[in-house]
């Protein structure tokens, strides 16, 4: 929610409700954003943030039947010039600690850039559905990938056209991973009650599925209108104090 400008040494990237920003490790950055009313989700990796290597060939390229493409992408643009020799804070995070450093002129001011690392935006809205006759499997949602988690959007999109169908996702256990959901609009369909900006978890092991009544409502309907980013973790997604804080302490008792 929200829009604003990522700026950094390569550029800037203007950004806008439902982007992805894709940061670089050791990338200096600033955001700024237009209003005080935003929302983000933001996730940090020690390995690099790729796009689904079944989508992409040998030398990189995404293939035909990914679903996005690079005329997607948002690239830096307009590098912004610096000619000032006041001090700049810095920080930067090392090892789970935040340090300050303070730089004599502007981080940005430079030449210009070369080279293949550098950061871009994605918009969700251009995540194009994979869609069929039953119930498609959420890796088709799968949008990027580390060694440590994969990143998945569930976007608007044609349920399933069996006509024996039931579109609502049958009841599972995600052995090998945490599934972590973050509802950011619409209704989701296999869910009662979420609101946008609510973020449930379901453990590896622990059998989950549609809401009581989701499935019998999934039937005979035409498509979805969600919007959702899903993070699965291939290890336990540790929580934290803060994060317990949040908690409504009521989403577990929502199947009964």
């Amino acid at each position: 929610k929200g829009s604003g400008t990522l700026r950094t040494i390569f550029g800037q990237i203007p950004f806008e409700y439902g982007d992805y920003l894709i940061i670089p490790r050791g990338t200096i950055y600033q955001i700024d954003f237009d209003s005080e009313d935003n929302r983000l989700l933001y996730a940090e990796s020690y390995s690099p943030i790729y796009t689904p290597k079944r989508y992409r060939n040998w030398f990189g390229q995404l293939l035909e039947h990914s679903p996005f493409c690079e005329r997607d992408y948002k690239l830096p643009q307009d590098l912004e010039t610096f000619t000032d020799t006041n001090e700049h804070l810095i920080k930067v995070k090392k090892q789970g600690v935040m340090h300050e450093m303070v730089y004599i002129g502007h981080p940005f001011d430079v030449v210009g850039w070369d080279g293949y690392n550098f950061p871009y935006g994605f918009s969700i809205h251009n995540f194009e559905p994979i869609t069929g006759r039953i119930h498609q499997p959420p890796p088709v949602h799968q949008t990027f990938e580390t060694n440590a988690f994969v990143i998945c959007s569930f976007v608007p999109r044609l349920y399933d056209y069996h006509p024996q169908s039931i579109p609502a996702p049958y009841n599972h256990s995600n052995i090998d991973s945490d599934e972590m959901l973050y509802y950011v609009d619409g209704d989701f369909m296999s869910r009662n009650g979420v609101q946008p900006g609510n973020i449930s978890l379901h453990p590896a092991g622990i059998p989950h599925g549609p809401h009581p009544g989701a499935a019998e409502r999934s039937i005979g309907q035409k498509g979805s209108e969600e919007l959702a980013v899903m993070i699965d973790t291939f290890k336990p997604l540790m929580v934290t104090e803060n994060a317990m804080k949040l908690d409504d302490g009521d989403y577990y008792k929502s199947w009964l």
